[in-house]
């Protein structure tokens, strides 16, 4: 080789060793083996407010996580599960068994994950006379067998009924658990708690079933939450005093599910180990919702 090429390749290697460097890195920044992570959740309205703030918290903490958060119901939450499109689904019902045969034929492997306690609020407008109610009142004015207020001792007005579509949890859960029978057919389903809530705002004869995880200060203005009772010779509590759920006092209260697919790996367990952190069960219970009892669960996801 020439002399005067020798030394000019020679001049200009450390330019083609930095170009060759930054095309490395350039690569792994964007190849499989970055550790970089997002993670889809999906499902439950009535607790997409909670998971927001708790997916924020931990991405506070944790650069190389993206954490997407989006509400549908809880039905839709577990849908998008078998069909591949979340990796945890947020469902305020136990998953069924028509899910879990559909589940099973495309090989998904759903895994239940309680991470929270729900107690649901009864609401009406602030003008409604109404304070308390039963649970067989309750049943009876959402079956559609009380049809006027003044059949409880309230205003001679027709009961306006207020609830969720049926690919929401809450639908599921307070038909099987409240209603014991369909639905009046009456009843205006709504695709999220906001609706409800804002129905009522404008509604003096309307009655809704919410999270009581979503009733904060501002969400209150023009509303009542109705005391609940089990029978006629209790006494009737709310669902906003802390107590009255952990004592079971309350008498309308559910776990919160989260579902993935198999046991939980990697970022998505980092993730779900933080909901169960002392600053996790803060969040949860800052919210309106119940920390559960997490020694156990933690043992089982580290398993």
């Amino acid at each position: 080789m020439r002399k005067d090429v020798k030394e000019l390749i020679f001049n200009f290697l450390p330019i083609f060793l930095l170009i060759g460097t930054g095309i490395i890195v350039f690569e792994a920044c964007f190849s499989g083996e970055s550790k970089y992570e997002a993670i889809r959740i999906k499902g439950s309205d009535s607790e997409v407010n909670l998971v927001q703030v708790l997916a924020e918290n931990y991405m506070d903490r944790d650069s190389l996580i993206s954490i997407g958060v989006t509400g549908g119901g809880s039905g839709s939450g577990i849908s998008a599960l078998i069909n591949g499109k979340t990796d945890l689904a947020n469902s305020s019902r136990e998953i069924s068994e028509e899910e879990l045969y559909y589940a099973k034929k495309r090989n998904i492997e759903p895994y239940p994950i309680v991470f929270a306690l729900d107690a649901l609020a009864i609401i009406v407008n602030e003008d409604n006379p109404v304070d308390s109610l039963t649970i067989e009142e309750l049943g009876k004015i959402y079956s559609g067998e009380f049809l006027n207020w003044n059949q409880i001792n309230g205003f001679d007005q027709e009961i306006t009924l207020y609830g969720r579509q049926s690919s929401s949890g809450t639908f599921t859960y307070f038909r099987e658990n409240i209603v014991k029978d369909e639905y009046s057919q009456s009843m205006i389903g709504m695709s999220g708690t906001a609706q409800i809530v804002d129905a009522i705002r404008s509604d003096k004869k309307g009655i809704g079933y919410v999270s009581s995880g979503y009733l904060n200060d501002n969400v209150m203005r023009n509303l009542k939450v109705i005391h609940i009772k089990v029978d006629e010779n209790t006494k009737a509590y709310s669902p906003l005093v802390l107590e009255n759920i952990t004592s079971g006092k309350y008498p309308i209260t559910r776990p919160l599910y989260q579902y993935s697919n198999g046991k939980p790996q990697g970022k998505l367990l980092d993730y779900l180990m933080y909901q169960f952190s002392e600053e996790g069960s803060q969040i949860i219970q800052s919210n309106g919702f119940y920390p559960i009892d997490t020694q156990k669960i933690k043992s089982e996801l580290n398993s």
